[in-house]
């Protein structure tokens, strides 16, 4: 076996990105009342994502945690509408945040909606 630097692990592939062990946080602003998939709002990690979780506390914000769903966010601009591909990711913890605030979950709604036209057709 060749002689490998200590820091160096042979099963570790050199082009393999460290996963960063600061927390990172995400903001969400949900958008369904008008139509429209959230959209992210804020987005850091360590001392930034400190005071988005601190400002969420402090609001009664009901707070989620997906490590893996909040780095994939984090990397999409402000402002910008979550991408498809996190969309049920996003749903389930609206809908666990509406629960969680005793509200009408409105993808109820839509699928109740769903299963009327469904009836009558």
């Amino acid at each position: 076996m060749p002689n490998l630097p200590e820091d160096e692990d042979p099963l570790n592939p050199l082009n393999a990105q460290a996963i960063s062990t600061r927390a990172t946080a995400v903001a969400l602003r949900d958008r369904s009342a008008i139509g429209k998939v959230p959209e992210i709002t804020a987005a850091g990690r360590g001392e930034i994502a400190r005071q988005i979780l601190e400002i969420a506390y402090a609001n009664g914000v009901k707070v989620r945690e997906d490590a893996n769903l909040a780095e994939m966010l984090a990397q999409f601009e402000l402002d910008s509408p979550i991408p498809t591909e996190a969309l049920m990711a996003v749903g389930e913890i609206l809908a666990y945040v509406y629960q969680a605030n005793g509200e009408p979950n409105p993808f109820d709604a839509v699928l109740m909606a769903e299963m009327e036209k469904d009836k009558i057709t």
